[in-house]
């Protein structure tokens, strides 16, 4: 009996000993997950394609994040997320914890960067600005437009206008195939959303013309509260089946013949975009309108006014006009005798 006492004893003080370190080993872990970094300032820790938690280890290592990598592989392993690494970017902020940074990464809560597509850019900036993005890899070079549109699955022959100009967060080594797909997205969600609550009897018979019209107006107007006026006057003119008469669709036209100035030349040289040679609207829009200008295509001003003409004091606004002669007077005064 005394022996079997002895083992059991034994027993029960090894057993002692095996929680007193598994607690130890907790607490230890626990304490390394949840101190809080030294950073001065942010860094990247990157995880690649094919990454293990050690060699996210060996990257902590490399900025002194961590004093005991046993302690982040053993917390890891146990509860899997050294299975749940997911590439990308991830920024490690000053006053961090490892806890943190592995929500992060578990999570893809990668970093971000921001790509501008501006208002009234043309299809042709959209790209150069995309191309000449950091972030973002590329899949569409030396495509030709129409390669593009079936690259990315979209109906049209035409790329201009179809894609949403704003300010879009991505992350690194985002496609540009992605980027366009998901600008083309927005945009016809905005477009869809803002053709069905449109006034009634507008000039369009589908929402791709009503978006030629905003790219028109994109181009015209540089003050916001004018945009609904420049929208009444030209669908004012389209109701009468009268030309457009817009400098801007004149100029997409000439292309890169266009070298800053528009001759008089240049208004009577007949194309496809030229609104003083052919009525109606140009074939396809001229650029990528904002949202601004999609809604006063969609909601115009009710007015009489045809006309309008920039007035020269920098301002970027108009003069507006109902009649040939009160539009000339205007030219006179704010363009000819300037």
């Amino acid at each position: 009996m005394k022996i079997n006492r002895a083992k059991a004893d034994l027993l029960t003080m090894a057993l002692l000993i095996v929680i007193m370190l598994l607690v130890g080993v907790f607490t230890l872990t626990k304490k390394t997950m949840g101190t809080a970094n030294s950073l001065q300032e942010e860094l990247v820790v990157e995880i690649k394609q094919g990454a293990t938690i050690r060699s996210l280890v060996k990257q902590l290592k490399q900025h002194d994040l961590i004093s005991q990598p046993m302690f982040l592989i053993l917390w890891t392993r146990l509860n899997g997320d050294a299975k749940r690494l997911q590439v990308g970017e991830y920024v490690v902020r000053p006053g961090a914890t490892l806890s943190d940074l592995m929500n992060d990464i578990t999570s893809g809560r990668v970093r971000q960067y921001s790509l501008k597509l501006l208002e009234g850019w043309t299809f042709k900036e959209f790209m150069s600005a995309i191309e000449s993005h950091p972030a973002i890899s590329h899949e569409l070079n030396n495509l030709s437009q129409k390669e593009i549109l079936e690259r990315l699955e979209i109906d049209y022959e035409h790329p201009e206008g179809l894609f949403f100009p704003e300010t879009y967060n991505i992350h690194k080594n985002i496609s540009d195939v992605n980027v366009l797909k998901r600008a083309h997205e927005h945009m016809k969600k905005h477009l869809h959303r803002l053709w069905e609550e449109r006034d009634q009897a507008l000039p369009f018979e589908s929402p791709y013309e009503a978006l030629i019209l905003a790219s028109i107006v994109e181009k015209e107007s540089a003050v916001e509260d004018e945009r609904a006026l420049i929208a009444g006057a030209f669908v004012n003119r389209l109701r009468k089946n009268m030309r457009l008469q817009t400098d801007p669709t004149v100029i997409y036209g000439m292309g890169d013949d266009y070298k800053g100035d528009i001759r008089f030349r240049d208004l009577r040289k007949d194309t496809p975009y030229n609104t003083y040679t052919r009525k109606g609207l140009p074939p396809t829009p001229i650029a990528m309108p904002g949202l601004g200008a999609i809604k006063a295509v969609m909601h115009p001003a009710k007015t009489d006014y045809l006309y309008f003409v920039a007035i020269d004091d920098n301002s970027g606004r108009h003069k507006f006009s109902s009649t040939l002669a009160e539009h000339e007077k205007a030219v006179d005064k704010y363009q000819r005798k300037k």
